[in-house]
């Protein structure tokens, strides 16, 4: 643990309960993790400012809340007397303000350490894998915090109970998302772990798969004495997991610990019961689709049992659940009554690895078996289309229909041959095309005439990128 960067964190909080509000910076501040963290010193009454690449909803949301946000590489622009400097590693190393920062030897420190920092005295609930880990992170914090059990949260998605991806509690417990990216959950240190996955991603920072996995076993490591770990059944390697306490959860097979069974699906949700030995929960209602979400509740439920909350209560939570936002997000829902055919049906979801948009695309079809399934996907960065690209184009073979939109580049530079052709050619479907943004909401309208004969039925749009800016435009098309 880094002992000064705790004495700067308690610092900036003493100073500002004092009424002498100190001064934080991030570069990067829209990022999802990044803005969880502006929050928190937001809360504890400190001057938040940073600098993030674009205007989003988020960072609108930050700005009403009082922090003052650039969007232009302005060295100017940064404040007298910041204390302490956070920064994301997708900011790129020549970023002016970055090179400012540390050629004047401002305290500087990535996410992830100052994240460790906050957490190291509490009890720590911390969720990692290459997928599902928003989604449970998120269940398990609302789950905490509708029973009144009571957490603090530091989520990588934003809840839709509470439009917001960071709450504070008194209680010193601490639920937070474990990112593998740049070995990030490497720093934490959990009393209570989950592993929902392993699969091969990130390898332009791991180089193998191999390399990945070992991350994890070395996350589980760092798992407090006495802690508990709770991964997915038949995991690769998931023999190799320390831990002294471990279960595994599945969605229903019975040789996991904790299990669904007995699932019905009700117009685009779920009732299920749980179980565990010695210990069952029936007739859990969970207001999402995705079988994959049945299965994340699992775990979520788990967690909750395990810190001896209710059965009741938790019921109550899960089925007030309301999801994250662009995961399994109905934008425009089944209606009440399930009309049937003519029905519109508007998923969206941040799916950008093969294994998610797999679990996405099969559990759509599941629950509107009847609709003709459309996907609209973003490759998210060349390397992962690269290294990926069969596994893209087997699962987005699911869907009957497929666009693809241009990778969206993020931090990398265009790789030579790499392109979302690369995922097109290789897929059997040949109901297939690539169209840009503008083009895609050409293509909507056209499939939403009075007179159209091969209307939009089931959509579901997908990515980890820009994406996310077609959604109201697609909402309103198709609500007209």
């Amino acid at each position: 643990m880094n002992e000064t960067l705790q004495q700067i964190i308690e610092n900036i909080k003493r100073s500002s309960a004092e009424g002498n509000p100190a001064v934080v910076y991030f570069v990067g501040i829209g990022g999802i993790g990044m803005s969880a963290l502006a929050r928190y010193f937001n809360e504890q009454g400190a001057k938040v400012y940073g600098y993030d690449k674009t205007p989003t909803a988020l960072t609108g949301e930050l700005e009403k809340q009082g922090m003052q946000i650039h969007f232009e590489e302005d060295v100017k622009a940064i404040p007298q007397n910041v204390q302490l400097v956070v920064y994301t590693p997708a900011i790129p190393k020549e970023h002016a303000e970055l090179v400012y920062f540390k050629q004047n030897n401002y305290p500087l420190y990535k996410r992830s350490e100052v994240l460790d920092a906050v957490t190291n005295s509490s009890f720590n609930i911390c969720v990692a894998g290459t997928h599902g880990k928003t989604t449970i992170t998120t269940m398990i914090a609302h789950i905490l915090r509708h029973t009144g059990y009571g957490c603090n949260a530091f989520l990588g998605g934003i809840a839709v109970n509470y439009n917001s991806n960071f709450w504070s509690s008194k209680r010193n417990v601490c639920v937070a998302e474990a990112d593998e990216y740049d070995r990030s959950f490497l720093r934490l240190t959990p009393n209570v772990a989950v592993i929902t996955a392993m699969d091969a991603d990130h390898l332009d920072i791991y180089g193998t798969a191999e390399a990945m996995e070992e991350a994890f076993i070395e996350f589980t490591g760092k798992i407090k004495e006495g802690g508990l770990l709770i991964s997915k059944f038949g995991l690769k390697r998931g023999k190799e997991l320390k831990a002294s306490e471990h279960l595994t959860y599945s969605l229903q097979n019975e040789s996991a610990d904790v299990y669904a069974t007995n699932i019905r699906m009700k117009n685009g949700s779920y009732e299920f019961d749980v179980m565990m030995k010695g210990w069952m929960m029936d007739n859990v209602e969970l207001n999402m689709g995705g079988m994959h979400n049945v299965e994340n509740s699992v775990v979520a439920i788990a967690v909750a049992h395990q810190l001896g909350i209710e059965n009741e209560k938790i019921k109550d939570a899960v089925k007030a659940f309301r999801g994250v936002k662009r995961r399994f997000e109905y934008i425009v829902p089944p209606s009440p009554r399930g009309e049937g055919r003519g029905e519109v049906v508007y998923v969206d979801d941040y799916a950008h690895h093969p294994e998610e948009l797999r679990a996405l695309i099969s559990g759509a079809k599941s629950l509107f078996s009847d609709k003709k399934c459309t996907v609209i996907f973003q490759p998210h960065l060349y390397t992962r289309t690269r290294d990926l690209a069969e596994g893209f184009a087997e699962s987005l073979d699911l869907a009957d229909e497929i666009i693809l939109l241009p990778i969206y580049p993020a931090r990398e530079l265009p790789i030579e041959g790499v392109s979302s052709e690369t995922i097109l050619d290789k897929m059997k479907n040949g109901n297939k095309q690539i169209l840009s943004k503008a083009d895609v909401l050409k293509w909507v309208n056209s499939r939403c005439g009075d007179t159209t004969t091969n209307k939009v039925e089931l959509l579901i749009t997908a990515g980890a990128g820009d994406i996310d800016t077609l959604i109201e435009p697609i909402k309103n098309i198709l609500s007209r």
